[in-house]
């Protein structure tokens, strides 16, 4: 059961409301509370709840105009209406707009949870269920990158606008920091989706073994060429090839490449008939290709070929507040794949990962969810699991967290950022990622005065 996996209940009656909750936190499962509907839409924009509890006659925006609002915000969450006014109509009108459950106050302790686990373990199910269909499609769309940083969402609204054009696409950062998945993200999302997206290394590969992968090669070409063979151009055409790490492939095949970006047409290795190709590229590097190019050991006319549109990955130190969402995700998909009763990540642990720098970007952060699953003897990770990932050479942490709770750490943020701002709300949710109706919660939660 992913006990992760956030709860909300939305009551005007605090009592009601504050009783339902402690029982769902006697459960552990981690639980938030509203006291009315459009509380509940504004908490909905900012948290993916699994599971909404929702009292039908509240003032204002009532029960079943609550679960719209949710349902347009949070389309997979699953709605449970709760009432002292039962009647035939009102339950078909809940169930017809859109409600999973509906059950009448007084509610039971035991019905509840018997209901919650019934609904999570059905997710749990479906969620191993897309995992394993993403595993072995390997299709990946702008939803399955997880971020709320500003920078990373402004590259994901342009992925979307560019993903139906034939323009080629640098993807240029650190490694680790999901240039494949944003390469798949922009195929998938445009009309060559249904076509071949064929991915390369260009670092994995000798020249010689390289040219014959992208290219293809004749019958005794070379010796063991036994038959013609398709190059991975070929195999993408109408599609998308995904050259890896451009950066690193020799001058010769620098003036191959170039030829096939403005022609659409190749030989194939000890061939003498062209082939033609209608394929998109799409090129990734770590390194600094106008760097490469002023020292002489890139072309620059097929770096302005291949960099019509370019795309900047920020580093995972660049993104912390996206760490705790990548964390729990890797969490839910590592544990499931490995068949572990892996329930969480504690705050404590949260606060270790936070804190280390990340050198190897996103792709390190899995490795070690990874291994700390492996290793661990409980059902939640705590921050003694992750111990070992700051004692190792050459990885010291770089930015010091403080022994206190996550709502103080959030508060201390929120407190710095305002004063970078000098005050400004817009700016600061802006900075911080989240809405300004949010950040005004925040302010009074915390009793921030700006």
């Amino acid at each position: 059961m992913k006990r992760v996996w956030p709860i909300l209940v939305v009551d005007d009656e605090e009592v009601m409301c504050e009783s339902m909750a402690a029982w769902l936190r006697e459960d552990g499962y981690r639980v938030d509370t509203a006291s009315s509907g459009q509380k509940a839409v504004e908490q909905a924009k900012v948290t993916d709840y699994a599971i909404c509890f929702v009292d039908l006659k509240m003032p204002g925006m009532d029960g079943i105009e609550t679960m719209m609002e949710i349902h347009r915000l949070r389309a997979e969450a699953s709605i449970i209406i709760i009432t002292a006014y039962a009647t035939v109509d009102t339950a078909i009108q809940a169930m017809k707009e859109g409600a999973q459950e509906y059950i009448v106050k007084p509610c039971h302790p035991q019905e509840i949870s018997m209901l919650v686990s019934r609904i999570l373990k059905l997710k749990k199910l479906q969620s191993e269920n897309v995992i394993l269909r993403k595993k072995i499609s390997r299709k990946y769309h702008h939803r399955d990158i997880i971020t709320k940083n500003p920078r990373m969402e402004e590259i994901l609204t342009l992925t979307k606008e560019i993903a139906s054009h034939r323009s080629t696409v640098l993807i240029c950062g650190e490694s680790g920091t999901g240039k494949e998945l944003v390469a798949r993200a922009i195929h998938y999302s445009g009309d060559r989706a249904e076509k071949p997206f064929i991915s390369v290394s260009c670092a994995a590969l000798t020249e010689t073994l390289l040219e014959s992968e992208l290219f293809g090669h004749e019958k005794g070409s070379f010796t063991g060429a036994a038959g013609q063979t398709k190059g991975k151009f070929e195999l993408a055409d109408g599609g998308t090839i995904f050259l890896d790490e451009i950066g690193d492939i020799s001058p010769k095949l620098q003036a191959d490449l170039l030829r096939v970006l403005q022609e659409k047409r190749f030989y194939r290795v000890g061939g003498t008939e062209e082939v033609s190709v209608d394929v998109r590229v799409i090129a990734a590097t770590n390194r600094n290709l106008p760097e490469e190019v002023q020292q002489g050991r890139f072309r620059d006319d097929l770096y302005y070929r291949l960099n019509v549109i370019e795309i900047r990955l920020p580093a995972l130190r660049e993104r912390r507040e996206d760490i705790p969402l990548l964390a729990e995700h890797f969490v839910e998909k590592i544990a499931s794949e490995l068949g572990k009763d892996i329930s969480g990540i504690s705050a404590d642990a949260l606060k270790v990962l936070i804190a280390h720098d990340w050198p190897g970007n996103v792709r390190e952060l899995e490795n070690v969810i990874e291994r700390a699953i492996v290793t661990s003897h409980s059902d939640m990770l705590e921050a003694e699991d992750f111990a070992w990932l700051n004692k190792r050479p050459g990885m010291e942490q770089s930015w010091e967290v403080p022994d206190i709770s996550l709502n103080e750490l959030e508060r201390r943020a929120i407190i710095a950022v305002l004063e970078r701002k000098k005050g400004n709300v817009k700016e600061a949710a802006a900075s911080l990622g989240i809405d300004r109706s949010t950040l005004y919660d925040k302010l009074k939660r915390y009793e921030i005065t700006h």
